[in-house]
Order: C-alpha cells, then sequence, then structure tokens
C-alpha cells in the first residue's frame, strides 16, 4: 500500500540523529587504549578488559532494540526515538563525570562498563528506529539513497568522535589526559544529544505508522507476530547485519587499536588515519545507496560479499607492515569496503519485514548480528592475533562471515519499491 513521504525537515533530522550513537560508540574503540589506563591501569591486560567490556556492553543492544521496537511498533517510531536518545544523552553525561581508578580503585572500571550497557541499550532502538523512519519516509524509488543516509551519518559522528579524540590527545600531556582530559569528548557527545533531542520533538510521525493506526492494523503482540510469521525474514536480516557489522567494526573501528597494537603507528598518528578512512565511509554511502536502487539490493550486497573475502585479509597484511603510505591505503580500502556494505545492508534489512512489527523484526534480526558481530568482534579479533602473533588474523575473521552469508544474500528477495515498502 502506497503512503505519502515526509518532510524533507523530519528526514533530515532522523538522518542527522546517527551522528550522536556513533560518535559515542566509536569515541570509546578509538580511545580504547586512553580508557584501559584510566579505568583499569596500565598494561596489555587493561586494553583487552576494555575491549571485553564494550563487547558485554553490546549485549544489551539487542534488548534495547526490543524494548524501544515494541515502543516504536505500538506506540509510533517518534516516541520510540525521543525515549532513547533522551536516555543516551544521560548516559553519556554521567560517563563524563564518572571517577577513575586512581580516585576509587577498581570500582571505577565497573561504572564504565555499567554506563556501556545503558548507552548500548539506548543504541539498540536509535539505529533501527531512525532506519525505519527513513525507509518508510523516503520516495519508493530513491529509499535506498533516503536510508543509507543513516550509515553516512553516523560515519559523520565517528569523524566527529577520531576529530576530538585526536585532538584532546595532542593538546595535553599524558598526565592531563588520564587526570581530566579523557571527560571533553563524552561531555560534547552529551550536548550533542541533548540538541538532536529537542529538534526531534518537532518530527513528524512516520507515515508507515499513520497508516497502520488509520487502518487499525498496529500490532498488538510484534515479537510474536514476527516469531512465528517472519522467522525467513528474521535470519535474513541477521546475515546482512553480520556482514555490514564485520567489515565495520572489525575493518573501520578496530584499526587505530590494531596499528597501535602491530606498533605501526603511535596514537595520535593512528587516528589521524581514522579521519581519513572515515571521509572514504562517508563518500562512498549515498553512492552506494543510488546504486542499490539502481541495480537492486542483491546484486549490491552479493558482490561486496565477494569482495569481503578477498580484500580484507590483503589489506591487513599491508596495514602491518611498515610506511604510513601503505597503511593509509589499506585502511581505505576497507573504510570502502565497511561504508558500503552499512549504506545498502540499511535499507535491504529494513525491507525484509512488513510495516506491522518492522523495528521488532530489526531487533532480532539485525541488532542480533550486530551485537554478536560488532560488540565482539574487536575483542576476539585482537585476542586471536596475541595468540597466534598473525595480523591477517581480523582480515580471516571478515572473509570467513561473508562466505557464510553469501548463499543467503544470494538469493536475497527483491522488494517492490513502486509502493512505501511492504506493509
Amino acid at each position: 500500500m502506497s503512503t505519502p513521504g515526509l518532510s524533507r525537515g523530519s528526514l533530515a533530522i532522523a538522518a542527522v540523529s546517527t551522528v550522536v550513537e556513533w560518535y559515542d560508540f566509536t569515541l570509546f574503540l578509538y580511545f580504547a587504549t586512553v580508557l584501559s589506563r584510566v579505568f583499569f591501569g596500565p598494561g596489555e591486560a587493561s586494553v583487552v578488559y576494555t575491549l571485553a567490556g564494550f563487547a558485554v556492553a553490546y549485549a544489551a543492544r539487542p534488548i534495547g532494540a526490543l524494548v524501544f521496537g515494541r515502543i516504536g511498533d505500538r506506540h509510533g517510531r517518534r516516541r520510540a526515538m525521543l525515549l532513547s536518545m533522551a536516555l543516551m544523552a544521560a548516559a553519556m553525561l554521567l560517563t563524563a563525570l564518572l571517577p577513575t581508578r586512581a580516585q576509587i580503585g577498581p570500582a571505577a572500571g565497573w561504572l564504565l562498563l555499567l554506563f556501556r550497557c545503558v548507552t548500548a541499550f539506548a543504541v539498540g532502538g536509535e539505529y533501527t528506529g531512525v532506519v525505519a523512519y527513513l525507509m518508510e519516509g523516503a520516495p519508493p524509488h530513491r529509499s535506498g539513497l533516503v536510508t543509507s543516509l543513516a550509515a553516512a551519518t553516523s560515519e559523520i559522528g565517528g569523524l566527529l568522535a577520531v576529530a576530538v579524540a585526536a585532538s584532546v590527545v595532542a593538546s595535553t600531556d599524558a598526565a592531563t589526559l588520564e587526570a581530566w582530559g579523557w571527560r571533553i569528548p563524552f561531555l560534547i557527545g552529551g550536548a550533542m544529544a541533548v540538541a538532536i533531542g529537542a529538534a526531534r520533538s518537532a518530527m513528524e510521525e512516520s507515515p508507515e505508522f499513520e497508516r497502520q493506526r488509520a487502518t487499525g492494523t498496529v500490532p498488538d503482540r510484534p515479537l510474536r507476530a514476527m516469531l512465528t510469521r517472519h522467522r525467513a525474514a528474521v535470519l535474513r536480516g541477521f546475515a546482512i547485519s553480520a556482514l555490514g557489522s564485520i567489515t565495520y567494526y572489525v575493518g573501520i573501528t578496530y584499526v587505530p587499536t590494531f596499528l597501535v597494537t602491530v606498533g605501526t603507528m603511535d596514537e595520535p598518528a593512528s587516528l589521524r588515519l581514522a579521519t581519513i578512512a572515515a571521509l572514504v565511509v562517508i563518500v562512498v554511502t549515498p553512492l552506494t545507496g543510488l546504486l542499490a536502487d539502481r541495480a537492486g539490493r542483491r546484486p549490491v550486497l552479493a558482490g561486496l560479499a565477494v569482495a569481503s573475502v578477498v580484500l580484507p585479509l590483503a589489506m591487513f597484511r599491508i596495514m602491518a607492515g611498515d610506511g604510513y603510505a601503505a597503511s593509509l591505503a589499506g585502511a581505505m580500502v576497507l573504510a570502502g569496503l565497511g561504508g558500503a556494505v552499512s549504506a545498502v545492508g540499511a535499507v535491504a534489512t529494513a525491507e525484509q519485514f512488513p510495516g506491522e512489527g518492522r523495528l521488532t523484526g530489526l531487533a532480532l534480526g539485525a541488532t542480533t548480528g550486530t551485537a554478536i558481530f560488532g560488540g565482539l568482534a574487536p575483542l576476539v579479533a585482537h585476542m586471536l592475533m596475541r595468540w597466534t602473533g598473525s595480523p591477517a588474523v581480523p582480515g580471516a575473521m571478515i572473509a570467513a562471515v561473508a562466505l557464510a552469508v553469501l548463499p543467503v544474500l544470494a538469493r536475497l528477495p527483491e522488494p517492490d519499491r513502486t509502493a512505501a515498502g511492504p506493509g
């Protein structure tokens, strides 16, 4: 059933919203070595604890997606997005005020983990809500492009994170950074979340949800409907998300920690390189969205899966060698690959589900895939590299996931884009 689209203002506010969530989570990974010293003390083990905290916190993400997904499916996308951003703003501001290990001992690490879990819970509802909102409000022939903006602006958040982190690291000495300098990026993120939360109050409701209210089809039990009638769609969403998550979190956000770990670069240099990689993602993402609108979701995703089998192995070997130019080239290729998968993956996952229960379907499929292949992947890559001594491990992980999901992506059903989406 065709539905009218959203105003450009509402679409713009929704798209920009993802800046905050990815600013926060990218900041945590890019700042992992600093936070490890502040909250867990010096030594390699502290980096492992910090990455483990990132992984554990991700377990809260699918839970948050289910909670906010039910709110969005039962009471509207707008309400869910307002509540999730309010919770995220509170968690980020409280993180900036946390006491350090030097002040209260080991309890500092546990408090950091607690607020990572709260933030992950909020992010679980954020991205799925934004993706569904953009896809439902976009012109059908441009749904790939418009929905890809969620991935593009999220990378702007990542770019802001690395820029702020690099600026703070460059402008403070080690003692100042560990005493209070690390708080500055989180305070900035909290302020952005408050501002975007206020802007969201002016957003319209999704036309898809308005259609459901008008026709009386708002689902009473969206979770039950997804589990009983749309299990295949959930599995397809999981496969798409698995590839998108591992190419992003291992192929992009883990790269600065990888470069420091293998001794190729120091922290400031690795963060500068990550800034360039983020720019690559911002350029690649809308172009891939346009390509998916023209060529279809299936061929684009299948082609990217094939590329993910081959390219990451070579790129991680290149980045482990000597030389800034080689590391830059490897990081740019990985950034383009990860950005492209995220761009088409956003709209492709949302299109797997009917409008009735779409957010819950995304929570079960896409967010669960992200929790496993996004939250756990950097830690697993780091540990396997330590055990094997091979810098090719992260690339091998990406290749293995790509091979596993390729049969699913090659048979992905193409949606009817003459309507506003399945409903």
